[in-house]
């Protein structure tokens, strides 16, 4: 019956694996993965690209994207960028905040302090959408534990995939989408017809019998394929599912000789730079205390270490003059 179940056990992972692959192949892009600097059983933020990270936000996303899960005084706490907390409290005066009741019960807006969070951007959601043409910018605090990585591998190498991603506590998947997705702001792939109807890529972009789909749909039975074409007021975004995007590029803007965000530390001001410090910065504000936990951890194994080496030598006490 064990054995039975096991095979069973084994099967069912099989098919899960095949059937997430699947829908990895045929929907999900490939994304690259980083070397992050808190990845692993024993990584830990870098401070100063915390820094450069939240400097990203304020500059390019802060005016879209809000921040409301993350409070002012995390910035200053250790294991996040670990600004000074006199630049925290200034910068915590340039946002109003809704103050406690007055003796009339009146709620009125003042400078936020320390303790206060981020101030959401919109009043709800139908107004985010009335001012992004129908749109809803999510709120970026968790936002890298909203999204990961698709497997989109062989289906029979999944299982040893998602075993190497347990070994290594891969746990970086919204860093790496978030990469991903800076970089996937590209021109509309072109396509070009066959006699047969079938949309095979060329790298004319204009022309006769061109055409720019974001997506191709091959026809069955011998139909011809169906371009599936740029909506209106969206982007394409290769490394995006469907590859449309309402987001503009963020860092459209930028150039070598004009940078979009003009770092103080002699860092790089490129875009890569950019996508991966803001990646950075939203990883820990999706999980702030990465630093401690692991800390913590440790100890945790080296403590049961130490207990498991004391209970041997009490045991080998207790039985060694019991003859067998």
């Amino acid at each position: 019956m064990l054995k039975t179940r096991t095979i069973l056990g084994l099967a069912a992972a099989l098919c899960l694996g095949a059937s997430s692959a699947a829908f990895a192949e045929g929907d999900q892009p490939h994304i690259e993965r980083n070397t992050w600097s808190f990845g692993g059983m024993f990584g830990q933020y870098d401070k100063a690209q915390l820094q450069r990270g939240f400097q990203v936000y304020r500059e390019v996303c802060a005016s879209c994207h809000s921040l409301s899960r993350i409070a002012f005084r995390n910035l200053v706490q250790p294991g996040g960028p670990e600004f000074p907390e006199e630049a925290v409290k200034a910068l915590a005066k340039e946002y109003e905040v809704n103050q406690p009741p007055n003796d009339d019960g009146e709620v009125v807006k003042g400078p936020a302090k320390l303790s206060d969070r981020f101030p959401p951007l919109y009043a709800n959601d139908k107004a985010a959408r009335a001012i992004h043409n129908g749109a809803l910018p999510p709120d970026l605090s968790v936002i890298a534990k909203a999204r990961g990585l698709h497997y989109d591998g062989p289906w029979y190498l999944h299982p040893w995939s998602m075993l190497k991603d347990i070994v290594s506590s891969y746990q970086e998947g919204g860093a790496d989408y978030i990469v991903g997705l800076m970089h996937g702001y590209k021109p509309v792939p072109s396509y070009k017809r066959d006699d047969k109807g079938r949309l095979t890529p060329v790298t004319e972009t204009s022309g006769a019998g061109i055409e720019q789909c974001v997506s191709v749909t091959h026809g069955e039975h011998g139909q011809p394929d169906t371009c599936n074409q740029l909506a209106d007021g969206m982007n394409y975004n290769a490394a995006f599912p469907g590859h449309q995007i309402a987001m503009i590029n963020p860092f459209a803007a930028h150039s070598k000789d004009a940078p979009q965000v003009t770092y103080q530390d002699g860092t790089p001001q490129t875009v890569d730079q950019y996508a991966k410090d803001i990646a950075a910065f939203l990883s820990w504000a999706s999980d702030p205390t990465l630093d401690q936990r692991k800390q913590l951890g440790w100890m945790v194994i080296f403590y049961l270490l130490i207990t498991t080496g004391l209970l041997y030598i009490a045991k080998r006490k207790v039985w060694s003059g019991i003859a067998h």
